[in-house]
């Protein structure tokens, strides 16, 4: 089974990072789609099956709390695992993403290891989730 992956960041360096580090995986990768905000995000998500959804917070046009908020009301999207990688340390902040359902909080800067590890943790969740 491969996994496809959606990336949401406005920064084209951060999306790189996150390309190459999941390449380095041993996931068997289908298709790494790539957004810079998260009205292209849900557009991505409308059209195309996907596994699990890396997204930034603070971006332009629409903010990865406002996609992760409207995701979170669809009957389906609602069940696509979300992982915030985001510099953002405020706690309340956080705290509303958890309550929205994220699976995980990856912090920028971060390392390959750190993608790769909390992209293996949430999918391996999501298909025990799926199997009971």
């Amino acid at each position: 089974m491969s996994y496809s992956i959606l990336v949401v960041d406005d920064s084209p360096l951060i999306r790189k990072m996150m390309k190459r580090s999941l390449g380095l995986s041993s996931l068997q990768l289908g298709t790494i789609y790539e957004a810079t905000n998260g009205r292209e995000a849900l557009a991505v998500l409308e059209r195309e099956w996907v596994d699990v959804v890396l997204a930034d917070i603070h971006m332009p046009v629409m903010s990865g709390t406002e996609l992760i908020e409207l995701m979170s009301k669809d009957q389906i999207m609602g069940k696509i695992p979300v992982v915030v990688v985001s510099a953002e340390r405020s706690e309340p902040a956080i705290d509303h993403l958890k309550q929205l359902g994220i699976c995980a909080h990856l912090m920028k800067p971060f390392t390959p290891e750190q993608v790769l590890e909390t992209v293996n943790r949430v999918l391996e969740e999501a298909a025990a989730r799926s199997a009971s």
